[in-house]
């Protein structure tokens, strides 16, 4: 596959994919779709916005760049024009990569830790000290007062941060080479009107 060609499949996988994490990190902000909670109790984790800014924001950038490196855009023409839209892909995966990899972080400790909630009368991290084992035990998720499925909610949204933004990890380090590859290289798409 050319670097062009799989510059922009990973373009057009990656800008989905902080679209999905831009929405959980807002879904975050509203436990069970209700803004009741949202000025006190709502986790660290959460107002890190590691799915809105990193696994959002900053890899939807690499992820333009990389549709636009795969294209034949307006950034000069022939080989100097495909190795200048190469180079900026280059950097701009570099970027998305480290906001891949803070969102993952942050999301995998909301995960361990557990949402901020209600229970015995006050509030605080309750399944902190369990290390993430309240993963597999759903009978103590009940035991969370407020926010109703609290626990539920955080667990589903921290997961579906969590696989996207491994899966950006992976797609920002395949155009982090490709780009580069692509830079050194140039693009091995034939020129319109050339002989095949």
């Amino acid at each position: 596959m050319c670097t062009g060609k799989c510059a922009r499949f990973v373009g057009l996988s990656l800008i989905p994919l902080s679209l999905i994490c831009i929405v959980a990190n807002a879904l975050l902000l509203v436990p069970n779709g209700q803004t009741t909670w949202t000025k006190d109790h709502l986790s660290l984790q959460v107002w890190l916005m590691a799915g809105f800014v990193g696994g959002g924001l900053m890899v939807l950038c690499p992820g333009i760049s990389a549709v636009r490196a795969g294209g034949k855009g307006c950034c000069g023409a022939g080989c100097c024009g495909n190795r200048c839209r190469m180079l900026r892909s280059v950097f701009c995966s570099a970027i998305g990569l480290l906001g891949a990899i803070y969102c993952l972080s942050v999301s995998g400790t909301g995960l361990r830790i557990g949402p901020q909630c209600l229970m015995n009368s006050s509030w605080d991290y309750h399944f902190q000290d369990t290390a993430g084992s309240y993963l597999l035990n759903r009978t103590q998720w009940n035991l969370c007062v407020e926010p109703p499925n609290v626990v539920l909610w955080n667990v589903t949204l921290f997961s579906l941060l969590v696989a996207a933004s491994c899966l950006e990890i992976l797609l920002c380090g395949v155009q982090l080479v490709n780009a580069s590859i692509g830079v050194l290289c140039g693009d091995c798409r034939k020129k319109q009107g050339s002989s095949q």
